[in-house]
């Protein structure tokens, strides 16, 4: 047999192994269709309001705390843009220095959350997210009357009323874990850094709402109880 009929050879019988492969393909094909599945789930899927039950525990239990509450977006069960908006109170006495603080106002921010479980679409959520926050409030600052340590006659000061702001933001991370029907029980712990601030001409306010005890940074804590709509 010569090298011509050979190659003729082996190429019809390469041709008719793919006939009967094709074949076989279609026969066991047949009434299945092959497609690529889907995610069913909408981009816009719902949203949930919180509200902190910390917060008033916190400012049952000492000189200051927040009442809170959140609207969050869902957006495919993945990324949650949210917005809080809070009221914080403080009133507080220093032992050490003798002055003492009062700041009562309202305070906002708003941010993203990103659930970060692989199983995004299922009960429970573990989310990282980032805020803006910003309050402006009045405080009063007061230092009884003492007398002076050198001229020995009464002295003191007190501010009413007097202007400050604050800007910060806060790294979040927190945990969602469903209950029963909509209601979730939700975790979370924050870092807050401050950005920008103007405080009163006595100095630091001691509290500032919504961010917590006056500082540079502050971690903090919250309990939330949500229900998903």
């Amino acid at each position: 047999m010569t090298l011509r009929q050979n190659i003729s050879t082996s190429t019809s019988r390469l041709a008719l192994s793919a006939a009967l492969l094709a074949a076989s393909l279609s026969a066991s094909g047949q009434g299945k269709t092959f497609a690529i599945e889907k995610d069913s789930v909408p981009l816009f899927n719902g949203f949930s309001v919180a509200i902190n039950v910390s917060g008033p525990v916190v400012r049952a239990l000492g000189d200051y705390g927040e009442y809170e509450a959140a609207l969050r977006l869902n957006l495919h069960d993945q990324y949650f843009p949210v917005v809080e908006v809070g009221y914080g109170d403080s009133e507080h006495d220093d032992e050490v220095t003798g002055l003492y603080y009062k700041a009562r106002a309202p305070y906002f921010r708003a941010g993203c959350d990103l659930n970060i479980l692989k199983k995004k679409h299922g009960p429970n959520r573990l989310y990282a997210g980032l805020r803006y926050a910003f309050t402006a409030y009045k405080v009063d600052i007061a230092r009884p009357t003492f007398d002076d340590p050198v001229w020995q006659w009464p002295t003191g000061f007190a501010i009413s009323g007097e202007s400050c702001n604050q800007h910060w933001a806060e790294v979040v991370l927190g945990l969602q874990t469903k209950i029963a029907g909509p209601v979730h029980l939700g975790w979370s712990v924050r870092y807050k850094m401050r950005l920008a601030h103007k405080d009163s001409s006595a100095g630091n306010t001691w509290y500032v709402p919504g961010y917590g005890k006056y500082g540079g940074t502050r971690i903090g804590a919250d309990f939330n109880v949500v229900i998903d709509i």
